[in-house]
């Protein structure tokens, strides 16, 4: 089954993009053969005129540059203060399937306003992706998704069988794009971005999936950079089984913290009370089968488990906290796709090719779920962790598999994380900072949530200063907590990213 733990919230309107197609540098990224970027035809987007929209005409594999091209979405939001414009900044919001455009559209709400005055932001659809000839796989197919939680080998044949027959229906619907959206390719992709734009250097902000795509651009292009934020980060260097468990820890962690949030916080359903033997009561009635929804249908520990890792992106501890508390009455209704539509699914030609977590048999499979049970008891594991590795099972291996961080011939680069995050764990954090030792300054947050630049006041000054003036903290430093309670009235006015699973 693909990971669907968030909704990915992409725009499906029409726009007026317009393709620019005059030729404005001719230059080939190393290694690769020439090919001419065009320049942006600029129009006001259709579903914000104040931002500028276009395409940028490129090669959907780079080894083939005069092949077979795609049109890569491109939005711009100049900079308010145009007389003292420090540059271009790149943003991606995450995913994998996570739109630029869109969150462009947000800016000035997602940004300090003398971010938005200083820079021209730049947004785009990643290829695979929204406007940026998306990934599709047909809707009744994906319906049919079988449990990614197979409880024989029976029925882990079964979800073998069906990743192949998704894959293969996903390259149908989506053609050559499928095969060439890693972030390898993204990263290639940005810097054509820069040569279009006419910058020397640019600068980039990206989060959670959107820092692997940084992590990229800074090893090939590194000399092309002015600035760059990495918040909430990918590690690009983990195998199957690490993966899983650093995953599963986070789970964990971001139970225990749950706990801790409503044994100090009156307005909890549950404070005063055993919290933890309540849940262990609520896992054992969903092992029997007893907890259901209010259609009837069964709640798996399983759910239970991925509710957690949902919640912890906010982090929605009360929200949560309320849902437990009423779970006996019914859960919310799943949505439902109509048979014969299309959806995009930009998971399956994106994370396969970025990550090589293949399991090669049930037996396998059964190792790899006894220990992510061991370490995550209370969430029976990390349904991204678990959602992720089993939405590649049946896969041919991945076409920009796991390495070690290299980045060289690149400044100094901001790289932040929350404490806990059950999306991008703070040990994928500390491990891609210990492989940039030399190129990255780490900043923790010490609080909750998947995304770090406006958790506080601390984050907030940390980031803003280093775009605008290149001033980093000492490497190390650490940035309070702020209570869920506060932060969730800063973050309620924001665009909603990190846009994704990661």
């Amino acid at each position: 089954m693909q990971p669907m733990t968030r909704v990915f919230g992409v725009a499906l309107a029409s726009s007026a993009l317009v393709l620019g197609m005059s030729p404005l540098v001719s230059a080939a990224p190393e290694g690769q053969p020439e090919f001419k970027v065009g320049a942006i035809d600029w129009k006001p987007c259709a579903e914000v005129p104040t931002v500028d929209c276009g395409f940028l005409e490129l090669p959907i594999d780079y080894a083939k540059p005069n092949g077979e091209k795609f049109q890569l979405a491109v939005s711009r939001r100049k900079a308010n203060d145009q007389a003292n414009k420090i540059g271009s900044m790149v943003i991606n919001p995450g995913g994998p399937g996570g739109s630029g455009v869109d969150f462009s559209f947000g800016a000035d709400r997602y940004f300090s306003k003398e971010i938005v005055d200083k820079f021209d932001v730049i947004g785009f659809d990643p290829r695979g992706v929204a406007r940026s000839q998306p990934i599709k796989c047909s809707a009744d197919l994906m319906q049919k998704a079988p449990s990614d939680y197979p409880k024989n080998a029976a029925e882990y044949d079964q979800l073998v069988a069906f990743n192949k027959e998704l894959r293969a229906d996903c390259r149908k619907q989506s053609g050559a794009i499928f095969d060439h959206a890693s972030t390898a390719e993204v990263a290639q992709d940005i810097d054509a971005i820069r040569r279009a734009l006419g910058e020397k250097k640019i600068n980039y902000y990206g989060v959670s999936y959107g820092t692997i795509m940084g992590q990229h651009y800074a090893e090939r292009y590194g000399k092309n950079i002015r600035a760059m934020i990495i918040d909430s980060n990918m590690d690009h260097s983990l195998g199957t089984w690490k993966f899983l468990e650093t995953e599963a820890r986070g789970a964990e962690d971001m139970f225990n913290e749950w706990v801790k949030w409503s044994d100090r916080t009156p307005t909890s359903p549950f404070y005063g009370k055993d919290l933890r033997k309540i849940w262990k009561d609520l896992l054992a009635k969903a092992d029997r089968g007893e907890l259901k929804d209010q259609n009837g249908r069964v709640i798996t520990a399983e759910n239970l488990g991925a509710n957690v890792v949902g919640m912890g992106y906010g982090p929605a501890f009360k929200p949560f906290a309320d849902y437990i508390a009423t779970l006996v009455s019914g859960a919310p209704v799943a949505a439902k796709f109509a048979e014969g539509e299309t959806f995009e699914n930009p998971f399956a030609g994106v994370f396969c090719n970025d990550y090589n977590l293949r399991v090669s048999s049930y037996g396998e499979y059964k190792a790899l779920n006894a220990m992510e049970n061991k370490v995550a008891p209370n969430t029976r594991g990390s349904s991204i962790g678990h959602g992720a590795m089993m939405g590649c099972v049946g896969f041919p291996k991945a076409t920009n598999p796991q390495r070690p961080l290299k980045i060289k011939n690149a400044p100094k680069i901001l790289l932040t994380n929350a404490r806990y995050d059950t999306a991008t764990v703070y040990e994928w954090a500390v491990n891609a900072h210990k492989q940039s030792r030399d190129t990255t300054v780490f900043v923790t947050y010490e609080g909750w949530g998947h995304g770090v630049y406006d958790r506080s006041e601390c984050t907030l000054k940390i980031n803003n200063e280093y775009l605008v003036s290149l001033k980093l903290p000492r490497n190390g430093t650490t940035c309070a907590a702020v209570e869920p309670s506060s932060q969730a009235q800063i973050q309620s006015a924001k665009p909603k990213v990190p846009a994704g699973p990661f």
